[in-house]
């Protein structure tokens, strides 16, 4: 069996790579794996959701599954994902499955697991699920009988308790602020607007009509254009966009400029300090995010630490650290005082707050970080290891870097949810980057062709 989780969870075309039988194995993996067995009562799980049609037929077969594994299940519909994170902690359940593709289009569709205390799996975790759900392809599981099947109820209050808690949060209230929201058609329709009028903003949302089929169909974090037209349209302070399941937020200023993770994390970071909640000092971040925000912290005097893609890591570093504030370019922000994983909301509503502590707008927020030119080009390969390894293509890299010295960087890695090959270079100009990416990337291509 080939590796099954990516960067974040499984995902794949739904009822084609990801099916209902996979659902329901991986369900009753991770029930086995994650629950606790010497407790005198059955295991639990929350289960939910984004706004995806498929999202119903593999709901469907992951409470299956964990029913029949003996866990009694609580859905709780749609919802974000770092709700059913924050609802897993507060059930003080066993486990958490949230089906979601995050920003992937629609036919896409993924399971993303969250252990007891709604926090995400290490890779060692996600291993022993993988050879559990090897093992049971082969091998029966013990099924329990009679009253040891699990049982299933339906919380209907979840979207009103999370939004209670995020606002909760919030250090200053949001009078005055016009805040136009994308919602991308996905979990953040529900919650979102709600949250941001609750603290005192005054709000349009867009892109808050789910139908199952449209979620981040030209709009949310992966497609800003209507967002920034909105903003210039409403005479709105900013823009935020959310992506299919709420856990990513970037941002637009007043004018429709884009603001984007490393800012948004940059503006946080001093919020923080000047709070006093920045603990040591410091911002955890992925390899990804610009030159420009390493040295934008070195400036005001913050430690930049880096960890590998994706926001686990960043999340594994900021636990292992007992540190407060890490995130991703891509929007991903974890703040571990109010949430165990990203949180697009939570993270918009302080953004808009440290506006309203400082009185500035957005750009001049955003303006601390001055951005290295960065050309990203996703090269699809046919076998993602094998191009980014190539003996080539380690010699095209190294070149690269050797051509560039200090005045840039080159990021080459392998995409952990799809047949892809991540190129980044930065550089003093945007057509020294491109140059450099585009000879990479054709290294790439030549090194594992697609089919």
């Amino acid at each position: 069996m080939g590796r099954l989780f990516g960067t974040d969870g499984v995902r794949g075309r739904a009822n084609a790579d990801l099916t209902p039988e996979l659902a329901l194995a991986l369900a009753v993996a991770a029930a086995h794996t994650l629950a606790e067995t010497d407790r005198s009562h059955p295991p639990l799980a929350v289960v939910g959701r984004d706004t995806r049609a498929s999202g119903e037929m593999l709901e469907a077969a992951v409470v299956a599954g964990l029913t029949s594994a003996g866990a009694n299940v609580v859905r709780v519909g749609v919802l974000p994902t770092p709700a059913v994170a924050f609802l897993t902690a507060e059930a003080k359940a066993d486990l958490g499955v949230m089906l979601s593709a995050s920003h992937n289009p629609m036919p896409d569709n993924g399971i993303k697991l969250f252990a007891a205390g709604g926090h995400k799996l290490p890779d060692e975790i996600e291993m022993q699920i993988e050879a559990a759900v090897e093992t049971n392809a082969t091998t029966a599981w013990d099924r329990p009988i009679g009253a040891g099947v699990g049982r299933v109820h339906d919380l209907l209050d979840g979207a009103d308790h999370y939004v209670q808690h995020l606002v909760g949060t919030v250090p200053h209230r949001l009078d005055g602020i016009k805040v136009v929201v994308d919602c991308a058609n996905g979990a953040a329709a529900e919650v979102a607007p709600v949250a941001y009028r609750e603290a005192g903003a005054e709000v349009i949302a867009i892109h808050a009509d789910p139908d199952g089929l449209n979620i981040n169909d030209d709009c949310g974090s992966n497609h800003i254009e209507a967002l920034r037209a909105a903003v210039v349209e409403h005479g709105a302070h900013l823009g935020i966009a959310h992506d299919g399941d709420a856990d990513r937020c970037l941002a637009v200023t007043a004018d429709g400029d884009e603001v984007d993770g490393d800012q948004v994390m940059a503006i946080l970071a001093l919020a923080m300090r000047d709070a006093g909640t920045l603990t040591q000092d410091t911002l955890v971040a992925t390899v990804m995010s610009n030159l420009g925000l390493r040295l934008a912290m070195s400036a005001q005097g913050i430690r930049l630490v880096e960890t590998k893609v994706g926001d686990r890591y960043v999340l594994e570093e900021l636990r292992a650290s007992g540190l407060a504030l890490g995130g991703e370019q891509s929007g991903h922000i974890v703040m571990p005082a109010h949430a165990t994983t990203g949180d697009g909301v939570l993270t918009g509503l302080h953004l808009m707050a440290r506006m309203a502590a400082t009185g500035q707008t957005l750009a001049e927020l955003a303006s601390v970080v001055t951005k290295l030119p960065q050309v990203l080009i996703n090269v699809p390969v046919g076998d993602r290891t094998v191009g980014a390894a190539a003996p080539a293509v380690r010699t095209e890299v190294e070149q690269a870097e050797a051509e560039l010295g200090e005045t840039g960087r080159v990021l080459l890695r392998p995409s952990g949810t799809e047949p892809l090959v991540r190129v980044m270079v930065e550089a003093a100009t945007e057509a020294t980057a491109r140059t450099v990416a585009e000879r990479i990337a054709e290294q790439v291509r030549t090194a594992s062709p697609t089919a």
